[in-house]
């Protein structure tokens, strides 16, 4: 046997224990934009609850005609990297623009915020760098402390102020202490303590960096996440983020903070120098997004209206979802294939919501994770709620 048959053989016993285990993940075809309904292969129109949409700009027409009118102009990529020959004027003009968002000298676009993330933690944390990284932070945070070469690493409790002083204080003197942390955790939904984060910081002459991809457009008065929310903008060292959420959905992510960090990061982030820099299409429609953002705060409003108005009726029907002040409802069921099979009943029943479980969170934590949007209609949420009831019920999730 041939090595390659061998690890055909070895990867289908593998997925096939998935199968049978009840957590192989389906993967759903849409046949129409992003939005509050969706037109879906097999199953035709259902309500979206697992979208990272949050204002309903992905298929907003200012956002689309923008990206179209970049299309037409710059043409379907950059087919360089930056330095290269690969900047083209929309991607000056969107990092202005998420800059004055970020209350920050400068930002850094990239094709991803996992790029975002891989470019600047590596590049920030050198040999007399300490990393002290919150256990509940984002995948691409973890993987890019991985590839980080520190002096050292270390990992505190989900939110836990106590156990990060005591790590800032052991910190060599003279080094560079780092703390990473996402704004809003994405699989609980609740906030970073950002203002003990910034104390500690302060008093231990420690960096901060926050991965806000699911508090931009979400929380802060008007949508300038959580910096904004607690009264810290332009108080935050960096600010990563994505434009592939709130900011129109289509991809892309960023680092905002001083001058001379977005230019060490353009001079050596490997994400930076050896991938094509974001598609001029995307710049654009991005700095649409931007701009809706900037001028249409009621969508914020809306968005968290919504996320209340849900939120309390589901308790009201005797489910637990989680507090939280961000756009994300999780609802813990316990194991990942009861989760994957909730989800999959209520897609039955005319519902899109994805449950998540091992590996994404831990073993016995998994959960359906509902995302609101401002585009969903008191209709939408009325009838996905009716979904929710239904399902609960034959599940023994709420009473009879």
């Amino acid at each position: 046997m041939s090595a390659s048959t061998r690890l055909s053989h070895e990867i289908g016993a593998e997925l096939a224990a998935l199968r049978d285990a009840g957590t192989y993940k389906q993967f759903n075809t849409l046949e129409s934009p992003q939005g509050p309904v969706v037109r879906m292969a097999g199953r035709g129109d259902v309500i979206v609850l697992s979208s990272n949409n949050y204002l309903g700009l992905a298929d907003h027409p200012d956002v689309v005609r923008a990206g179209i009118e970049g299309l037409e102009r710059y043409g379907a990529g950059t087919a360089s990297v930056r330095f290269i020959c690969g900047t083209f004027a929309p991607h000056l003009e969107l990092e202005e623009d998420l800059a004055e968002l970020s209350a920050t000298q400068a930002a850094l676009t990239y094709v991803s915020c996992w790029n975002a993330n891989e470019a600047a933690i590596p590049t920030l944390a050198d040999e007399r760098t300490v990393i002290v990284s919150d256990e509940l932070n984002h995948a691409s945070i973890i993987d890019a402390v991985r590839l980080a070469k520190p002096a050292r690493k270390e990992r505190y409790a989900h939110s836990d102020m106590t156990q990060l002083r005591d790590l800032l204080r052991s910190c060599e003197r003279g080094g560079r202490a780092l703390i990473l942390t996402d704004g809003v955790f994405s699989m609980e939904g609740d906030l970073a303590k950002l203002p003990d984060i910034v104390e500690l910081a302060r008093a231990h002459d420690a960096l901060v960096l926050v991965d806000d991809s699911h508090g931009v457009g979400v929380v802060g008065r008007t949508g300038r996440g959580v910096a904004e929310h607690f009264g810290l903008l332009g108080e935050i060292d960096v600010v990563t983020g994505t434009l592939g959420k709130a900011l129109g959905g289509a991809a892309g992510g960023y680092v905002a903070s001083t001058s001379e960090v977005c230019d060490l990061l353009a001079q050596r982030s490997r994400p930076q120098l050896f991938s094509n820099a974001l598609p001029p299409t995307v710049a654009c429609s991005a700095r649409a997004a931007v701009g809706v953002l900037r001028s249409r705060p009621d969508l914020v409003t809306r968005l968290r209206e919504n996320t209340r108005w849900f939120r309390s009726a589901l308790r009201e029907a005797g489910f637990e979802p989680l507090d939280g002040e961000a756009a994300i409802i999780p609802i813990i069921v316990g194991e990942t294939a009861r989760a994957i099979e909730l989800s999959r009943r209520l897609l039955e029943h005319g519902v899109f919501v994805t449950g998540f479980g091992y590996p994404v969170v831990p073993e016995g934590t998994a959960r359906i994770r509902v995302q609101m949007s401002a585009a969903l209609e008191q209709a939408h949420l009325e009838r996905a709620l009716e979904a929710f009831v239904e399902v609960g019920r034959e599940a023994g999730l709420v009473p009879a």
